[in-house]
């Protein structure tokens, strides 16, 4: 009897399970704000962004000149800086005035002023200069410029120390010159590009933003066709709540894992991204990710109460959890309110783990401190994904017992004279 019962037990548990399972799916191809966030824009905006930043550095950035020396040696400055791969001298200008007016009509992102005295200073042995203003809108242009401007001065600075050595050989001249030889390598990041820097972060921060969003509007759309406007309706096939939790947490976890393929597999691959990383560890790395962000997602659901409200809330924070992450703004400089906060969100660990293994190659041991938070962020957010349904199942028994006592008040009263 006993083993019957539980058979029974088990069997309808699935049941209720398969029925659950079965709905959600249907709710999520229902309806087309899901099915927008779900399915399309997880893979259009990493699309998107990979086009944006395909070319991955700013070249040929155009720049004003204002040659105020005129003479053969800022001449072959400004020479040299126009053969740079970073910076194009479009105009010579007569006076500041005149270029700056250039930046205004979005013509040029930077004016170089070399000054009268730049010739007659060096002359001299003197200290000179030449200053640099750029339209700090973009902070690549501001780089282009700058790192043109800076390798063409120390290419000069070599040569005019050369000049004045005197009588020397030629491997003295390249002694003097470069006293230490180097070799810059940039590693994982050979071009020094902003795909490769960026948007590894982004397309984990894309399946977080993009659920969240998903379950925030089923939610509330749940909210909007229940009679008392509840999250979880009174019927048989609810009854449970594991079923309930584990139901819909399938569905989402079946999305997300065929996004993910998509996502961080086959676009980076399609924009020849950095992909160094094993499969396998990344699929282990990914599995307590997808299952935080859930847990996480469904928890966040219990508080909408409308759908738009959900659209809100999860677009303004997808910038700072950006720079939460540690990975566009170093995590050693944030406060450390801000880095207890950032440790809320699965995108933090997610971003820093996906970048270590797909881009620089780490094993699981190398992002053993993200994997261990993810999965401890995995048994908080089930746990409070649990508490918050079960008293929104309480909440919605006992506002249909009282609904349903209401009623049944109201016929058995006698008609009013």
């Amino acid at each position: 009897m006993i083993r019957q019962y539980y058979a029974s037990y088990w069997k309808e548990g699935f049941r209720a399970f398969l029925f659950i399972f079965n709905r959600e799916l249907r709710q999520v191809f229902r309806d087309e704000g899901v099915v927008l966030f779900f399915i399309i824009v997880p893979i259009f905006y990493p699309i998107l962004y990979s086009l944006i930043y395909t070319t991955e550095t700013i070249r040929e950035v155009p720049a004003a000149v204002v040659d105020m020396c005129r003479t053969t040696r800022s001449r072959d400055y400004i020479r040299r800086v126009d053969g740079t791969p970073d910076v194009q001298v479009v105009a010579q200008c007569a006076n500041l005035q005149e270029a700056q007016e250039m930046i205004r009509r979005r013509e040029v992102y930077g004016i170089i002023y070399v000054p009268r005295e730049f010739d007659t200073e060096l002359q001299a042995g003197k200290q000179t200069h030449v200053s640099l203003f750029v339209d700090m809108s973009g902070l690549l242009y501001y780089k282009a410029i700058l790192v043109a401007n800076t390798n063409v001065s120390l290419q000069l600075n070599a040569e005019i120390k050369v000049e004045r050595a005197g009588n020397t050989t030629e491997e003295q001249d390249r002694v003097s010159t470069y006293p230490i030889s180097y070799e810059e390598v940039n590693i994982y990041n050979p071009q020094g590009g902003m795909a490769s820097f960026l948007i590894p972060a982004v397309l984990i921060l894309i399946l977080q933003q993009t659920l969240l969003l998903g379950v925030g509007l089923l939610a509330g759309t749940a909210r909007e066709t229940n009679r008392l406007h509840e999250l979880i309706p009174v019927e048989r096939s609810h009854h449970g709540l594991l079923r309930i939790v584990f139901g819909k947490s399938a569905v989402y976890l079946l999305i997300y894992a065929v996004q993910s393929v998509i996502s961080l597999g086959i676009i980076p691959r399609l924009f020849g991204l950095p992909q160094i990383g094993n499969p396998v560890t990344l699929a282990f790395f990914l599995t307590p990710f997808l299952l935080s962000i859930t847990f996480f997602a469904m928890t966040l659901s219990a508080l909408i109460r409308e759908r738009e409200n959900v659209i809100l809330i999860i677009v303004f924070a997808s910038l700072p959890l950006l720079f939460l992450s540690g990975i566009s703004w170093p995590a050693a400089a944030m406060p450390t309110a801000l880095k207890l906060i950032s440790y809320l969100f699965p995108s933090t660990f997610g971003i820093n783990g996906y970048v270590h293994i797909n881009t620089m190659g780490a094993d699981l041991l190398e992002v053993r401190h993200e994997w261990d938070a993810l999965w401890i962020q995995t048994a908080l957010y089930f746990l409070t994904c649990c508490l918050t349904f079960r008293y929104k199942i309480l909440r919605a028994r006992i506002r249909t017992y009282q609904e349903y006592k209401r009623t049944r008040t109201q016929a058995l009263a006698p008609p009013s004279e």
